[in-house]
């Protein structure tokens, strides 16, 4: 009988982080991802069916039983689990229309926290971080240098930062760069 080959794919950058100059960064554990759309009238089902009331203004998210949403436009939002849940499986039975889509391979969250967390994020990116325009909870699509990215302000000095995994390379060259010169 012929061995059958079974490939693994390896989490991007796992295990890496860098600290110093009052800023850390650490890629993240790999995560449940989902890429959320849909029309309003699905809203109240798709919160129900994943225990999460989907955000509805910009620059927004929500948080319970380690799973996160990200508002990131009027119909769509980006979905992380990371406590082994199955989001995709939990939107299968909501009859609104919407389209969900697994991309838990092709992001890379890296975490940027420390005082000089925003100033090493803002060396690449024209998002105001100050408190006041970017409070603990807020959201957005946005880009890094010449990536885009979503960025998501987990505490007063502490971001998550999704990147797509082809681009992670660059975004963890660019924050280490920038904490480096912090």
């Amino acid at each position: 009988m012929a061995k059958v080959a079974i490939a693994t794919r390896q989490p991007a950058h796992a295990g890496k982080s860098l600290g110093g100059h009052g800023v850390s960064l650490k890629v993240l554990e790999p995560a449940s991802r989902m890429s959320l759309r849909a029309r309003p009238a699905a809203v109240a089902a798709l919160s129900k069916a994943i225990g999460v009331t989907l955000p509805e203004k910009p620059k927004s998210s929500a948080v319970k039983a380690g799973r996160t949403v990200l508002w990131l436009g009027p119909d769509e939002w980006l979905v992380i689990d990371e406590a082994g849940g199955d989001p995709i499986g939990d939107c299968a039975s909501v009859k609104g229309l919407h389209s969900a889509v697994d991309v838990s391979h092709r992001n890379v969250g890296i975490a940027v926290i420390g005082p000089n967390a925003a100033d090493t994020i803002n060396a690449g990116c024209p998002q105001d971080l100050s408190l006041a325009a970017f409070p603990v909870g807020a959201a957005s699509r946005t880009v890094l240098g010449k990536v885009e990215m979503v960025l998501l302000r987990t505490g007063e000095d502490a971001f998550r930062l999704e990147c797509w995994r082809s681009f992670s390379d660059y975004v963890w060259g660019f924050l280490s760069e920038a904490a480096r010169d912090g």
